[in-house]
């Protein structure tokens, strides 16, 4: 169980800092030509080096929700729940903390002011996308649509 443990500590570690660092320490550079893509692709690939290099010892959650949603679903057994979880946010933890020591050493890097670590609310929120999504999951009730697609034909 410990190889487990450590596998999915590792990989949320990886997850965060690749993820989030990029966002961090390379987003705000238009120079750098990264941006939201770059940012996205950052995730993709550090989820994807993860899952090839642990994901055989843990089975590649990396994330609470997703082993939450694979016990809710049946599985994941219910007794590795809280070490998974608990892993999960330590690396969560380790790479934030790494994160803030190596941005602090960038001049005029401030926590507060950079947004450090906050998701965007207001004209920044994810609400605008969710509820673009609930728009499209409307239509996919159309009957127009092939069988496969529409939940009245499929």
């Amino acid at each position: 169980m410990f190889r487990k443990l450590a596998a999915e500590c590792f990989g949320t570690f990886w997850l965060v800092f690749g993820g989030c660092g990029s966002a961090v320490l390379a987003a705000a550079f238009p120079e750098l030509g990264i941006g939201f893509a770059g940012v996205a692709l950052a995730f993709g690939l550090t989820v994807l080096t993860m899952a090839f290099a642990v994901g055989h010892i843990s089975g590649g959650h990396f994330n609470p929700a997703v082993t939450l949603g694979l016990w809710a679903g049946g599985r994941f057994p219910a007794k590795d729940v809280i070490g998974y979880i608990i892993a999960q946010v330590v690396g969560g933890i380790i790479a934030a903390g790494v994160l803030y020591v190596v941005a602090s050493g960038k001049a005029g890097f401030d926590a507060a002011a950079s947004g450090f670590a906050s998701n965007g609310f207001g004209e920044h929120s994810p609400g605008g996308l969710l509820n673009a999504f609930g728009d499209c999951h409307r239509n996919c009730a159309d009957l127009r649509l092939p069988a496969g697609y529409s939940r009245r034909n499929g």
